[in-house]
Formats: structure tokens, C-alpha cells, sequence
């Protein structure tokens, strides 16, 4: 590892030391690094369900562990995701401090009256030889609980993103090109408000002239070795 990259992986560690309210704001980045595939392009909700099978032998990466390991140091306020996947919960960070703006594939719902039903329910269904599982109560279609591409996005969930961004004293984008708004104003919100922004991502990123710090690697890499540095500074 260069010693630029090396300075500025000591200079984020030491940003996180200094915070006493950090949000880290995640991507598809980190659901690649674990391995899965981009589920946008899947039609129909029997599919996805049919694909929760996957989904849980799926395990975190570094960075999703890296992550968690923040809010075990009691530096993480929250996680704001754009991720579907639940791996974050995964690695151990509590459900309450994960704000999914894109909707879970834990969940289905009916597109008829809105009841939700467990996806693994759901998949049970489909492995017993339903082919086409629908609501119990009014027969609709069973949908996963995601934000399909032209569907709006939830209103208390990017009330609450917006709220912990413009709250927090340091955000760090992990993974995400920061291409799909609203949820990309979030780090936008963050610096407005007067918190330190660092965005680690392989690919650019709109807003990346905002950072105060930029590093171009797998997430995974840096994350991992940021908290190796930040144990090591608050041990001192």
C-alpha cells in the first residue's frame, strides 16, 4: 500500500477519532465485494423471493464488518444504505441504526392492500410449488419490498436520512457512485451542514470536489485498514 493512500487512510482513522457522530452512507460497491449480484435487473416478485435462498448464504465483506466495528467503538450514529441485501444487520450492526432507502428483500408485500409477508415465508411457498404465491387477505400480487426503478421512495426513511445527515460531524461514503438521488443528496446534506465528508469509491462520484477526502480503492481494502488504525489511535 502507497504512502500516499497509507496518509490518507491514517487521516480518515483519525477524522473518526475526532467525531462524535459519524453516519456512513453505503452502495452496490459492498454488495459486490460480498459477491452479489445486482438484483435491479430482476422482474417479478416470485424471482426475488426465489433468490432469498442466495441471499442468505451471502456473507459480509471487510467493509460491512469494518462498519460494524464502528458501532461497537460507539462511533457510529447510523448506516444510511442504498443497498437491499441486509448484509450490514449481517455484520452486526443493529437493525434500528440501518436506514434502508431502497427498500429490503427481507420483506414482500401486496401490491393489492400493502400487507408485508417475511420473504423466506414467501420462498417457502414457492419451494412447496406455488408458481405464483399471492396475498392471504385480498389475492393480490406479491411484490419484494424494494424500490423498483420509477417507484417513489420511502418518505420516512429519507426524512430520518436527511435528519442524521445534516446531524452528523463526519460522513463516509463506502461503495456507492452516488448516481441516484434523492438518496445521493444525503452526503450533499452532510457538508452543508458542517460535517467532514470522505468518500471511498473505485469510480468517480458528482460530488467527489466536496470531499475532504478522496480514495479510489476497494472498500473492503480501506475500510479494514482504517479500523486497524482507529483501534490503534483511541488505544493509545
Amino acid at each position: 500500500m502507497g504512502n500516499e493512500l497509507d496518509k490518507l487512510i491514517d487521516e480518515v482513522a483519525e477524522m473518526i477519532v475526532n467525531s462524535k457522530n459519524v453516519v456512513v452512507f453505503t452502495g452496490a460497491g459492498l454488495s459486490t465485494e460480498s459477491s452479489l449480484s445486482d438484483f435491479k435487473g430482476q422482474k417479478g416478485g416470485w424471482t426475488r423471493a426465489s433468490m432469498m435462498r442466495m441471499i442468505d448464504l451471502v456473507q459480509p465483506d471487510p467493509a460491512h464488518y469494518a462498519i460494524a466495528e464502528l458501532e461497537k467503538l460507539g462511533k457510529l450514529d447510523c448506516v444510511i444504505t442504498q443497498n437491499v441485501d441486509g448484509l450490514h444487520q449481517k455484520a452486526g450492526v443493529p437493525e434500528e441504526k440501518v436506514i434502508e432507502l431502497h427498500g429490503s428483500l427481507k420483506w414482500m408485500k401486496c401490491l393489492g392492500c400493502g400487507k408485508r409477508y417475511p420473504t423466506e415465508e414467501v420462498a417457502n411457498r414457492i419451494e412447496q410449488g406455488v408458481k405464483e404465491p399471492v396475498c392471504d387477505d385480498c389475492g393480490g400480487t406479491l411484490k419484494s419490498s424494494t424500490i423498483s426503478f420509477g417507484e417513489p421512495m420511502p418518505v420516512n426513511e429519507i426524512k430520518e436520512a436527511e435528519r442524521r445527515s445534516r446531524g452528523c460531524d463526519l460522513m463516509i461514503v463506502v461503495g456507492s457512485s452516488l448516481a441516484v438521488f434523492p438518496a445521493a443528496w444525503m452526503p450533499v446534506y452532510a457538508k452543508e451542514a458542517g460535517a467532514k465528508l470522505v468518500i471511498i469509491n473505485i469510480s468517480d462520484t458528482p460530488i467527489d470536489r466536496h470531499a475532504d477526502i478522496r480514495i479510489s480503492e476497494s472498500a473492503g481494502k480501506v475500510m479494514s485498514k482504517v479500523l486497524e488504525r482507529v483501534k490503534s489511535k483511541l488505544a493509545t
